[in-house]
């Protein structure tokens, strides 16, 4: 794999008339941790399911975890991926506990159905959820959750296979300051653990870019905008061509934040 855990050349993906993606070129390392800018419709999520290995481009090439997608088992493939986004939401059954939930990601299934599971995979299962906040909920029902508990869950879910690549689409949407801000802290923990996965989160605000995340790509219908470290290419004029208006970036620290000019 040569240090690589995601590569994609020329990727385009279309939706009868519509490109949701345009020649993509896009590369992750193991050791980085990219954040995905851009307004709705931009194509993040689209490109999230293709490095998830959901969606199959057009055209392009695209490999995961060294596997070209156009030849490997993508049932396997998918295995080795943690993926929390809304397509993995809406297929969860509102009578699934949490705690199933988060263990049945081992099985690829969404929830229990009948299965005895072990002392490993409850352990882990419990440890997964504490460590994302969510301990108090794992005898409760994903449907009775609230949206920042859903995300908490899902988080959980997707790193419960010990993947080799982390996505998540929007983890901090739909979740309160304080919850926000806490979840901030729990995603910079994880990116500044050497043996966490590759790490890759989609997000609309700049101020949810978690401390310790490395390199950002920036997209706007379909197209990368912008892609690299993100002291170099997290600029206004950036941010103001995938946004389509005039932004200004200002830096705090380990932290960012943007505003209209």
């Amino acid at each position: 794999m040569n240090g690589q855990v995601l590569r994609m050349r020329g990727v385009t993906v279309r939706r009868g008339e519509a490109e949701l993606l345009h020649e993509v070129e896009w590369t992750v390392e193991e050791d980085e941790r990219w954040v995905v800018l851009g307004p709705n419709g931009a194509g993040k999520t689209s490109l999230l399911s293709v490095a998830a290995a959901q969606l199959a481009p057009d055209s392009g090439e695209v490999a995961v975890l060294g596997e070209d997608l156009a030849e490997a088992d993508t049932t396997e493939l998918r295995s080795l991926v943690g993926f929390a986004s809304s397509a993995v939401a809406n297929r969860i059954p509102d009578s699934a506990l949490s705690l199933d939930l988060v263990i049945s990601a081992s099985y690829g299934y969404l929830g229990r159905f009948g299965e005895e599971y072990g002392t490993v995979d409850l352990g882990r299962g419990r440890a997964l959820l504490a460590r994302w906040g969510a301990a108090h909920l794992a005898e409760r029902r994903y449907g009775t959750l609230s949206e920042g508990e859903r995300k908490r869950v899902l988080i959980a879910r997707a790193l419960m296979a010990d993947p080799e690549l982390l996505l998540l689409d929007e983890p901090a949407a739909g979740v309160d300051l304080a919850g926000r801000e806490d979840l901030l802290r729990r995603l910079s923990t994880l990116a500044d653990d050497i043996d966490a996965p590759a790490l890759v989160i989609v997000s609309h605000h700049v101020e949810e870019i978690p401390p310790g995340f490395t390199h950002v790509l920036m997209m706007r219908e379909g197209r990368v905008v912008a892609a690299g470290p993100l002291e170099y290419e997290l600029t206004g004029e950036n941010l103001s061509e995938a946004f389509g208006m005039p932004l200004k970036v200002d830096r705090d620290g380990d932290r960012w934040s943007a505003r209209a000019v």
